[in-house]
């Protein structure tokens, strides 16, 4: 069984108000082509397929204009998949049952009732079946009919909610199973904080979105989305495959790609290949005096970061730099000289937004900070 494992499209997105459609639609046709070329079983998306929740009429183009490529290049293909945190669920669960009978699952809510299960697309090749299980982005909130909740009548934790979720599924261990999911998945035994995020990913306040991995057990490979950067989650077989194209300046210089999953018989190899794709328009970070770094002058997206100690005249630096740079995202200078900030301003200009409120209300008790986390969760995700 082969199969592609793709994540976090973003469709839509804007690099610092520069328009990407140009470059999105280049990077998925190159998807396309790999997809016309290798012929996959299946092609998994593990969510936010889109960068908002209501997409730009535009954004929906691009992603029709892919999805119509991608069935016409590769029609033997089944393509699955699920809503991330950037979408709207019940947009993407639109005509789930319609498109289903088209070899197209795209499942935006996950089981929300008893009776409700994750939806389950099982595939076969000459070693047997291999199960699909596509869960979207979950809230506790969304499935608290299933999940339940905790002795004060509050909402489960993430990481109880997505054991409670998966364990009530029958997984069967004789059979190949694969889990296509959108969440912030641990290692065992890491924190939060051991984790690079990217710019461009939304963070919850204290993460309380973190679930540990050992919830991914029952499954022989899952395909993940929701963090940016290529990373594996404990095991070769447990990965983000990151996003296709960079989404923040953060990314500048990754490696991406699509990866390439192929399986054989249950507890054997699985082989897992990246398959590069080069963008339109790399995002770099140039660094060096005006003189060093109009020597680099490209059409990539850039941010020069200016190293010069003397001043410089601000309108000619900024017209030399635009010539040299026509797709520029930022200028900054390099601040070559301490700032006496004053005392407390110092301390706290590195805390995160929790703690800096904590740090200004200060004398707050246990139940008054759990309010604040939530109100700043709310407004972050708002």
């Amino acid at each position: 069984m082969k199969f592609f494992h793709l994540s976090d499209l973003h469709i839509g997105l804007k690099l610092m108000n520069r328009d990407l459609r140009e470059d999105q639609e280049y990077i998925l046709g190159q998807i396309v082509r790999l997809a016309g070329c290798e012929k996959p079983d299946a092609i998994v998306i593990a969510g936010d397929i889109y960068d908002k929740a209501v997409p730009s009429a535009e954004a929906v183009e691009v992603f029709d204009h892919f999805i119509a490529a991608l069935t016409e290049a590769a029609p033997d293909t089944v393509v699955m998949m699920i809503s991330g945190n950037h979408d709207s669920a019940p947009r993407v669960n639109c005509f789930r049952s319609v498109l289903s009978r088209q070899k197209l699952y795209m499942i935006g809510q996950p089981p929300r009732t008893e009776e409700e299960y994750i939806e389950k697309v099982t595939l076969r090749d000459g070693y047997g079946p291999v199960n699909f299980y596509l869960l979207p982005f979950v809230k506790p909130s969304m499935v608290r009919q299933i999940a339940g909740a905790d002795e004060n009548g509050n909402c489960l934790s993430y990481k109880d909610t997505l054991y409670r979720l998966i364990g009530r599924e029958q997984v069967d261990s004789g059979e190949r199973n694969v889990l296509v999911s959108h969440q912030f998945y641990l290692p065992a035994g890491k924190k939060a904080e051991d984790v690079e995020r990217m710019d461009s990913e939304i963070r919850t306040v204290g993460n309380i979105d973190e679930v540990s991995a050992d919830v991914l057990k029952p499954f022989d490979y899952a395909a993940l989305g929701h963090i940016h950067k290529p990373m594996k989650v404990g095991k070769e077989v447990y990965r983000y495959c990151g996003t296709p194209l960079a989404c923040s300046v953060s990314e500048a210089g990754q490696d991406k790609g699509v990866v390439m999953v192929e399986m054989g018989a249950k507890g054997g190899e699985i082989r897992i290949t990246v398959l590069p794709l080069e963008p339109l328009r790399q995002v770099r970070v140039i660094r060096g005096s005006l003189e060093e770094v109009l020597g680099e002058a490209c059409e990539d997206y850039v941010t020069v970061i200016l190293t010069d100690r003397a001043d410089l005249d601000m309108l000619d630096m900024q017209d030399r730099i635009r010539l040299a740079f026509p797709c520029l995202l930022e200028i900054r200078r390099e601040n070559l000289r301490p700032v006496a900030v004053g005392g407390e301003a110092a301390v706290h200009a590195d805390l995160d937004p929790l703690a800096l409120c904590c740090a200004f209300l200060s004398d707050l008790d246990d139940t008054e900070k759990e309010i604040l986390r939530d109100v700043i969760h709310t407004v972050q995700e708002a």
